[in-house]
Protein backbone atom coordinates (compact mmCIF):
# COMPACT_ATOMS: atom_id res chain seq x y z
CA UNK A 1 0.00 0.00 0.00
CA UNK A 2 2.83 2.52 0.59
CA UNK A 3 4.58 1.19 -2.09
CA UNK A 4 1.55 2.23 -4.07
CA UNK A 5 1.28 5.75 -2.94
CA UNK A 6 4.52 6.28 -3.70
CA UNK A 7 4.90 5.24 -6.95
CA UNK A 8 1.32 7.27 -7.54
CA UNK A 9 2.48 10.25 -6.14
CA UNK A 10 5.95 9.77 -8.56
CA UNK A 11 3.84 9.88 -11.03
CA UNK A 12 1.78 12.82 -10.09
CA UNK A 13 4.88 14.59 -10.21
CA UNK A 14 6.33 13.77 -13.08
CA UNK A 15 3.15 14.35 -15.20
CA UNK A 16 2.94 17.90 -13.27
CA UNK A 17 6.60 18.83 -14.18
CA UNK A 18 5.32 18.60 -18.30
CA UNK A 19 2.24 20.88 -18.27
CA UNK A 20 2.48 24.59 -18.85
CA UNK A 21 2.25 26.86 -15.49
CA UNK A 22 0.52 29.67 -14.87
CA UNK A 23 1.07 31.98 -11.34
CA UNK A 24 -2.17 33.71 -11.81
CA UNK A 25 -4.68 33.50 -14.61
CA UNK A 26 -4.53 36.17 -17.38
CA UNK A 27 -8.29 37.74 -16.97
CA UNK A 28 -9.30 41.27 -18.48
CA UNK A 29 -8.16 43.52 -16.24
CA UNK A 30 -4.70 41.20 -15.42
CA UNK A 31 -1.47 43.18 -16.71
CA UNK A 32 0.94 42.61 -19.73
CA UNK A 33 2.79 39.44 -18.03
CA UNK A 34 6.52 39.18 -19.05
CA UNK A 35 6.74 42.26 -19.91
CA UNK A 36 10.72 42.76 -19.58
CA UNK A 37 11.49 39.65 -21.54
CA UNK A 38 13.00 39.47 -25.12
CA UNK A 39 12.47 37.73 -28.27
CA UNK A 40 14.13 37.41 -30.97
CA UNK A 41 12.03 39.13 -34.10
CA UNK A 42 12.40 38.39 -37.40
CA UNK A 43 14.40 41.25 -37.89
CA UNK A 44 17.21 39.83 -36.00
CA UNK A 45 16.05 42.64 -33.41
CA UNK A 46 15.60 41.50 -29.69
CA UNK A 47 12.52 43.03 -28.38
CA UNK A 48 10.23 43.03 -25.06
CA UNK A 49 6.59 43.28 -25.54
CA UNK A 50 7.03 46.69 -23.06
CA UNK A 51 9.09 47.78 -25.89
CA UNK A 52 6.52 46.86 -28.20
CA UNK A 53 3.67 48.58 -26.87
CA UNK A 54 2.59 51.90 -28.12
CA UNK A 55 0.64 54.95 -26.91
CA UNK A 56 -2.88 53.30 -27.12
CA UNK A 57 -1.25 49.88 -26.13
CA UNK A 58 -0.51 46.20 -27.34
CA UNK A 59 -2.08 43.31 -29.55
CA UNK A 60 -0.47 40.23 -28.90
CA UNK A 61 -1.38 37.14 -31.19
CA UNK A 62 0.20 33.85 -30.88
CA UNK A 63 0.85 32.74 -34.47
CA UNK A 64 2.10 29.99 -36.76
CA UNK A 65 3.24 29.58 -40.32
CA UNK A 66 1.11 26.80 -41.51
CA UNK A 67 -1.81 25.90 -39.02
CA UNK A 68 -4.80 25.65 -41.17
CA UNK A 69 -6.55 28.13 -38.46
CA UNK A 70 -3.76 30.81 -39.59
CA UNK A 71 -4.01 30.23 -43.41
CA UNK A 72 -7.82 30.56 -43.07
CA UNK A 73 -7.33 34.00 -41.03
CA UNK A 74 -4.24 35.55 -42.63
CA UNK A 75 -6.61 38.58 -44.55
CA UNK A 76 -8.38 38.88 -41.33
CA UNK A 77 -4.95 38.89 -39.35
CA UNK A 78 -3.38 41.20 -41.76
CA UNK A 79 -6.41 43.45 -41.68
CA UNK A 80 -6.84 43.95 -37.23
CA UNK A 81 -3.17 44.26 -37.15
CA UNK A 82 -3.19 46.96 -39.73
CA UNK A 83 -6.74 49.12 -37.72
CA UNK A 84 -4.36 48.34 -34.68
CA UNK A 85 -1.23 49.63 -35.87
CA UNK A 86 -2.64 52.92 -37.39
CA UNK A 87 -4.82 53.83 -34.15
CA UNK A 88 -1.22 53.59 -32.28
CA UNK A 89 -1.63 49.93 -30.68
CA UNK A 90 1.28 48.13 -30.52
CA UNK A 91 1.31 44.64 -32.50
CA UNK A 92 3.51 41.75 -31.97
CA UNK A 93 3.03 37.90 -33.20
CA UNK A 94 4.86 35.45 -31.25
CA UNK A 95 5.66 32.08 -32.63
CA UNK A 96 5.85 29.39 -29.61
CA UNK A 97 5.85 26.36 -31.20
CA UNK A 98 8.73 24.62 -29.89
CA UNK A 99 8.11 21.55 -30.72
CA UNK A 100 8.18 22.09 -34.84
CA UNK A 101 11.73 24.63 -34.37
CA UNK A 102 13.46 22.29 -36.58
CA UNK A 103 10.90 22.33 -39.13
CA UNK A 104 8.29 24.57 -40.40
CA UNK A 105 8.27 26.80 -37.48
CA UNK A 106 12.05 27.62 -37.51
CA UNK A 107 13.13 31.05 -37.37
CA UNK A 108 13.91 30.65 -41.34
CA UNK A 109 10.66 29.84 -42.17
CA UNK A 110 8.84 32.85 -40.25
CA UNK A 111 10.98 35.22 -41.97
CA UNK A 112 9.50 33.82 -45.22
CA UNK A 113 5.75 33.28 -43.89
CA UNK A 114 6.18 37.28 -42.70
CA UNK A 115 7.71 38.30 -46.08
CA UNK A 116 4.62 36.12 -47.98
CA UNK A 117 2.14 38.12 -46.01
CA UNK A 118 3.67 41.28 -45.99
CA UNK A 119 4.05 41.93 -42.00
CA UNK A 120 4.82 45.25 -41.10
CA UNK A 121 4.78 44.35 -37.46
CA UNK A 122 7.39 42.10 -34.91
CA UNK A 123 7.06 38.32 -35.15
CA UNK A 124 9.36 36.74 -32.91
CA UNK A 125 10.62 33.97 -31.61
CA UNK A 126 8.94 32.56 -27.91
CA UNK A 127 12.09 30.72 -26.58
CA UNK A 128 10.69 27.42 -24.67
CA UNK A 129 7.27 28.77 -24.54
CA UNK A 130 7.73 31.33 -22.09
CA UNK A 131 5.80 33.71 -23.09
CA UNK A 132 2.42 31.00 -23.85
CA UNK A 133 3.01 29.76 -20.59
CA UNK A 134 2.63 32.99 -19.14
CA UNK A 135 -0.55 34.36 -20.76
CA UNK A 136 -2.07 30.69 -21.01
CA UNK A 137 -2.01 30.71 -25.21
CA UNK A 138 -2.67 27.36 -26.23
CA UNK A 139 -3.85 28.39 -29.72
CA UNK A 140 -2.94 29.66 -33.29
CA UNK A 141 -4.53 32.30 -33.87
CA UNK A 142 -5.09 33.59 -30.21
CA UNK A 143 -5.52 37.27 -29.66
CA UNK A 144 -4.68 39.33 -26.30
CA UNK A 145 -5.18 43.26 -26.13
CA UNK A 146 -3.84 45.54 -23.63
CA UNK A 147 -4.75 49.19 -23.45
CA UNK A 148 -2.73 51.90 -22.98
CA UNK A 149 -2.01 51.09 -19.05
CA UNK A 150 -0.82 47.32 -20.29
CA UNK A 151 -4.10 46.00 -18.44
CA UNK A 152 -5.77 43.30 -20.56
CA UNK A 153 -8.36 44.17 -22.13
CA UNK A 154 -9.77 41.26 -24.95
CA UNK A 155 -8.93 38.06 -25.09
CA UNK A 156 -9.96 35.38 -27.61
CA UNK A 157 -10.35 35.05 -31.53
CA UNK A 158 -10.76 37.86 -34.28
CA UNK A 159 -14.64 37.29 -34.76
CA UNK A 160 -17.21 34.59 -34.01
CA UNK A 161 -16.43 32.32 -37.18
CA UNK A 162 -12.77 31.13 -37.36
CA UNK A 163 -13.28 28.95 -39.51
CA UNK A 164 -14.72 30.68 -42.29
CA UNK A 165 -14.56 34.05 -43.34
CA UNK A 166 -18.01 34.23 -45.19
CA UNK A 167 -20.08 33.38 -42.06
CA UNK A 168 -18.30 36.35 -39.85
CA UNK A 169 -21.08 37.95 -37.59
CA UNK A 170 -19.36 39.97 -34.90
CA UNK A 171 -15.89 41.36 -35.61
CA UNK A 172 -14.93 40.64 -32.26
CA UNK A 173 -11.53 42.14 -31.90
CA UNK A 174 -12.44 45.28 -33.85
CA UNK A 175 -15.18 45.92 -31.93
CA UNK A 176 -12.26 45.36 -28.50
CA UNK A 177 -10.36 47.72 -29.86
CA UNK A 178 -13.13 50.61 -31.24
CA UNK A 179 -14.28 50.62 -27.57
CA UNK A 180 -11.31 50.62 -25.91
CA UNK A 181 -10.17 53.28 -27.54
CA UNK A 182 -13.40 55.64 -26.99
CA UNK A 183 -12.58 54.94 -23.49
CA UNK A 184 -15.81 52.77 -23.16
CA UNK A 185 -15.29 49.26 -20.69
CA UNK A 186 -15.39 46.60 -23.70
CA UNK A 187 -18.51 44.93 -23.94
CA UNK A 188 -17.49 41.52 -25.26
CA UNK A 189 -13.75 40.80 -23.44
CA UNK A 190 -13.27 37.18 -23.46
CA UNK A 191 -14.07 34.53 -26.42
CA UNK A 192 -13.37 30.92 -27.17
CA UNK A 193 -10.17 30.65 -29.07
CA UNK A 194 -10.07 28.09 -31.83
CA UNK A 195 -7.08 26.72 -33.65
CA UNK A 196 -3.89 24.85 -33.72
CA UNK A 197 -2.57 23.67 -30.49
CA UNK A 198 0.66 25.33 -29.74
CA UNK A 199 3.40 22.73 -30.26
CA UNK A 200 5.54 22.81 -26.99
CA UNK A 201 8.18 20.12 -26.13
CA UNK A 202 7.67 18.29 -23.68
Amino acid sequence: MIKATFYLSCCTILFSSFQPTREVPLEPGSPLPKSEITCTDISGKEISLGAAKRSNGLLVIFGSNQCPYMLRNQERLRNICQYASKNSIGVIMINSNEAARSDNESLAAMKQYAAAQQFKWYYVVDRNALLANAFDANHTPECFLFDKSSRLAYKGGIDDSPGNADAVKTHLLQNAINEMLAGKPVSVNTSHSMGCNIKRNL
